[in-house]
């Protein structure tokens, strides 16, 4: 799915990103649990989530992470939109719950990350 279809459908802020029109997302994952993240093969997927700490995009950087979304309006403080830009990584807002966005992503045809 193109990355503009995706901020359309979650109305979504770009926060940082570069190139978006040909950034392609395979698959997407909604976790809280950056474990849970790194056990898994996110590599093309966007991952939602409610935590905004540099550790998301350190987490995001190792699992080959395309782009992040923060779910329920939350901002990242600086440090992590710093480390983002520093590693050209696509962060975006939207106002809706993690279990709203997955599902209208989901609805719209993205599969999720533990789909073959």
């Amino acid at each position: 799915m193109k990355f503009s279809e995706i901020i359309e459908i979650l109305r979504a802020e770009v926060l940082y990103g570069e190139d978006l029109d040909r950034l392609e997302i395979e698959r997407a994952c909604g976790s809280d649990l950056m474990s849970d993240v790194l056990c898994q093969s996110m590599q093309g997927s966007l991952l939602l989530t409610g935590l905004t700490n540099p550790q998301v995009v350190r987490t995001a950087e190792m699992s080959e992470i395309s782009a992040i979304c923060f779910v329920r309006g939350k901002r990242p403080p600086v440090e992590t939109l710093e480390l983002a830009r520093k590693n050209q990584l696509p962060l975006l807002i939207c106002k809706f719950s993690m279990y709203l966005a997955c599902g209208k992503l989901y609805a719209a045809g993205l599969l999720s990350c533990d789909e073959t």
